[in-house]
C-alpha cells in the first residue's frame, strides 16, 4: 500500500522543522559565507524563507 498524500505532507513538514532546528543551532558558529549558503538552502526548502532569513539576520 502506498502512503497517502496527507501523510507525505506531514512527513515533509516534520523533516523541514527538524532541519530548521539544526540550522538554527549551528547559526552562531557560522561565518558569512556559510550564512549566505544557508540562506540559499532556506529559499529552496520553504516558502516562508524570506521571513526566516530576516529574523535570523542572514542577509542585509
Amino acid at each position: 500500500m502506498s502512503i497517502s498524500e496527507r501523510k507525505k505532507e506531514i512527513n515533509c513538514r516534520r523533516k523541514r522543522r527538524a532541519q530548521l532546528t539544526k540550522f538554527k543551532a549551528k547559526l552562531p558558529t557560522m561565518n558569512e559565507a556559510e550564512k549566505a549558503n544557508l540562506a540559499v538552502k532556506l529559499r529552496r526548502m520553504t516558502v516562508g524563507a524570506e521571513q526566516l532569513i530576516k529574523d535570523w539576520g542572514l542577509e542585509g
